[in-house]
């Protein structure tokens, strides 16, 4: 998580929303591909953290599948990306924050619960959750701050 955490670090210094991924092999604890939110940057709107982290993973090992992988990210993923977790067979995900608004894991849809959903990954939330919502909130609070908008 400390990883997805600078990848998110990343993305804030960059003006995207602060999100990062990580995937790792959980047999090797080799880190397979890294991913920071990019949509602004890329003009790209599917260009989140988990997106780019699971384009990466698929390319560099040539499969499009990347079962029994560990997909970290510091914020509960969306709809979409809780699609293209299951189409790539990811067995694991772990994130950070919560997010009310827009999550598809615990909140909104819970995609991984649906019966069309055909791949279901083990999910462990709540994983250095502070530190993502920090982050998070630390973000938007500036950006508010700086279009002269309410701070809080």
């Amino acid at each position: 998580m400390r990883i997805a955490l600078r990848a998110a670090q990343a993305a804030a210094a960059n003006g995207e929303t602060p999100v990062g991924a990580v995937i790792v092999d959980p047999t090797t604890q080799e880190i397979i591909a890294v991913g920071a939110n990019g949509p602004i940057g890329s003009h790209d709107p599917t260009a989140h953290a988990e997106i780019v982290a699971l384009r990466e993973a698929a390319r560099k090992l040539g499969n499009y599948r990347l079962t029994d992988l560990t997909l970290v990210v510091t914020l509960e993923p969306c709809a979409m990306c809780a699609g293209a977790i299951s189409h790539a067979r990811i067995g694991r995900v772990v994130f950070g924050a919560e997010d009310p608004k827009g999550g598809a894991v615990v909140h909104g849809p819970k995609f991984f619960e649906q019966p069309t959903c055909h791949w279901r990954p083990e999910v462990t939330g709540g994983i250095l959750a502070e530190e993502s919502s920090v982050m998070l909130k630390d973000f938007f609070r500036a950006r508010r701050k700086k279009k002269g908008g309410p701070v809080e």
